[in-house]
């Protein structure tokens, strides 16, 4: 099983290559599609990136990470899921390491926005006073 690479992306500019050795793949039979050929074949990839003590990332990074774990069952070939796993851990790793959004900075309504929506709440009140019994 080769490395696997992490594109770049928001918190890591460079990508990332996790070693091969890092990674933990198992095989088990998979539900699905794929009739006689699902029953006797292990298809179904899960792949385990255990983040906590990789020797690529920093120690802020590994705290991030912690340990991933993607499934992988919905082709018919075991080749096919390996590739499947490897792109969902890749971009599972990949935000778990992007930095969290700024903060929301909360503002005030402007004065203009406050004084319309008095003025608006006059006109309806107005027209709902209209709506009552008329009186001689």
């Amino acid at each position: 099983m080769p490395d696997l690479r992490v594109p770049p992306g928001p918190g890591l500019p460079e990508g990332l290559l996790i070693p091969a050795a890092e990674l933990l793949e198992r095989f088990s039979r998979s539900s699905g599609p794929g009739g006689q050929h699902a029953n006797t074949t292990d298809t179904r990839v899960e792949l385990v990136f255990d983040g906590t003590s990789s020797s690529v990332l920093t120690e802020r990074e590994r705290v991030r990470v912690g340990l991933v774990t993607v499934v992988a069952s919905e082709h018919r070939s075991q080749h096919r899921n390996r590739a499947a796993a490897r792109e969902r851990l890749a971009a599972a790793v990949r935000e778990a390491l992007a930095p969290p959004p700024p903060p929301r900075v909360p503002t005030k309504p402007s004065k203009a926005s406050r004084r319309r929506r008095m003025e608006a709440k006059k006109r309806r009140g107005q027209t709902k006073a209209l709506r009552g019994r008329v009186r001689d």
